[in-house]
């Protein structure tokens, strides 16, 4: 081989030896932040899980409060239009 080639051997190993090193590196981070993305959804999960379960329980509160003021709305009207005639 000439020096020229030696030359371009040299330094395409060396771009080579970088590349591999920092995509290493990348790789690294990459498992570290999917990692911190798992944490969050996880804590996201629970929230939401408990959050449902809130909304659930005030639901079968509620809807039962909300019939009984529409039945007593009825009554009351019909009681007020029974007393005008």
């Amino acid at each position: 081989m000439n020096l020229a080639a030696e030359i371009l051997v040299i330094i395409l190993s060396v771009f080579l030896a970088l590349f591999l090193i920092l995509g290493i590196i990348l790789t690294i981070y990459l498992i570290n932040l999917t990692r911190q993305i798992r944490k969050v959804t996880d804590a996201a999960e629970r929230t939401v899980g408990s959050v449902e379960s809130v909304v659930s329980k005030i639901t079968k509160t509620i809807s039962p409060i909300f019939v009984a003021e529409m039945v007593s709305g009825f009554i009351k009207k019909f009681k007020k239009e029974k007393g005008d005639k």
